[in-house]
């Protein structure tokens, strides 16, 4: 049994010490605080200016009642019933926000790799097959000498 535990804290460890491992989870800490800066944006620069093109209009209240709260012959309340689809639409913006926010960084970022790429001086040409050829018979000779 103790060996069991023993081979499986190695393949643990292994696990743990690639490099995927770490780097998955580097990502997924940015990710969590790139959220916050993403749902800030919506919620605070997107949706308010979305809201005033549209009316100021609320749209996680819009849903349609099937039923609407009530309180029993015995004193027993029930809560309404009702399809939020106002939730969906907001739920879907929001999505479509978040969506392009982060295809215009994206963008953004692959510009400007580019221009990097573009302005660092292109690697120097191989050498041809000849040159190397000539090169060797050069180097040849000088050792004979």
């Amino acid at each position: 049994m103790l060996g069991k535990v023993e081979g499986l804290a190695g393949e643990f460890r292994k696990f743990i010490n690639r490099g995927n491992v770490i780097d998955v989870a580097v990502g997924i800490i940015i990710g969590a605080a790139f959220s916050k800066i993403i749902n800030s944006l919506v919620a605070d620069v997107a949706m308010p200016a979305l809201g005033m093109l549209v009316g100021e209009i609320d749209l996680t209240k819009l849903q349609l009642v099937l039923r609407r709260a009530y309180t029993a012959p015995d004193g027993s309340e029930h809560g309404s019933v009702a399809i939020r689809y106002g939730m969906l639409i907001q739920a879907t913006l929001d999505f479509l926000i978040i969506a392009f926010s982060l295809f215009i960084a994206i963008k953004t970022a692959s510009r400007l790799q580019r221009r990097r790429a573009a302005a660092a001086p292109p690697p120097a040409p191989a050498p041809d097959r000849k040159e190397v050829l000539l090169a060797e018979i050069r180097d040849l000779l000088k050792e004979r000498k």
